[in-house]
């Protein structure tokens, strides 16, 4: 469960003792939005920030890695070469087998195959970039390179922050800050109690009829909590 410091940091940020708490993630990859609306909210970061120890890896997987692995099937397909040349029969020989008619064809796709790009926003959110989901997607990692975000539950409002840091214990972390803010009157938030552990979900419904779904929730205690409360009375939509 989180620390106390984040207690004591959220009761700051929000002014009072938070309902509920928990650290989620977008789950999925941001979808790509069109080009005009992008550069009209100002062109921000759609993936997270990475340490600088995966680029470290990064360069020697492909300088050193990849090289020695190219290295390799090079001598396996020389070597296959060579006994190929031993062992070719003297000419003469039967001529190869000719395929049946047809049996070139490429294949019309299955329709799995044209039902995957049916959905742009990859169940991200609803899919309009206009509205509130969509503009707060847009702008989801200019407030912080990291992915995990801080969802508390008030009285009246729904809170979300984000810590500076490009890495960060969600145990721990205690300078996080308030990025965005809605009165349940314009958002709710939606979850089902009893999800399993590490698959579960909720969403964030705001009054203009869009949606954002978020998951990776960082805590079980806290995740268990959250959920428990969203599926009651603070998640339901306000009359």
């Amino acid at each position: 469960m989180a620390k106390r410091a984040v207690h004591r940091r959220a009761r700051k940020v929000l002014g009072e003792e938070p309902m509920a708490l928990v650290w989620c993630e977008i789950h999925k990859g941001i979808p790509t939005p069109p080009r005009d609306v992008h550069r009209a909210a100002g062109k921000g970061r759609l993936k997270p920030g990475h340490h600088w120890l995966l680029y470290v890896g990064g360069v020697v997987f492909f300088f050193v890695v990849v090289p020695m692995m190219l290295i390799d099937k090079l001598g396996d397909r020389i070597g296959r070469g060579s006994a190929q040349v031993r062992n070719r029969p003297p000419r003469g020989g039967s001529g190869r087998p000719t395929p049946p008619d047809g049996s070139g064809g490429g294949g019309g796709g299955s329709g799995s195959d044209a039902d995957r790009g049916q959905d742009p926003a990859d169940g991200v959110f609803d899919g309009d970039w206009n509205l509130t989901a969509g503009q707060l997607l847009l702008r989801w990692y200019g407030h912080s390179p990291n992915p995990k975000r801080l969802v508390m539950l008030a009285r009246d409002r729904v809170c979300i922050a984000a810590s500076p840091r490009r890495r960060l214990s969600p145990a721990k972390a205690d300078d996080f800050r308030s990025v965005a803010e809605f009165p349940l009157d314009q958002a709710h938030v939606e979850g089902e109690a009893g999800q399993p552990r590490g698959y579960a979900t909720f969403r964030f419904r705001f009054a203009d009829g869009s949606w954002l779904e978020v998951g990776r929730l960082a805590d079980p205690e806290d995740a268990d909590h959250f959920l428990r409360t969203v599926s009651g009375a603070h998640g339901r939509r306000p009359n």
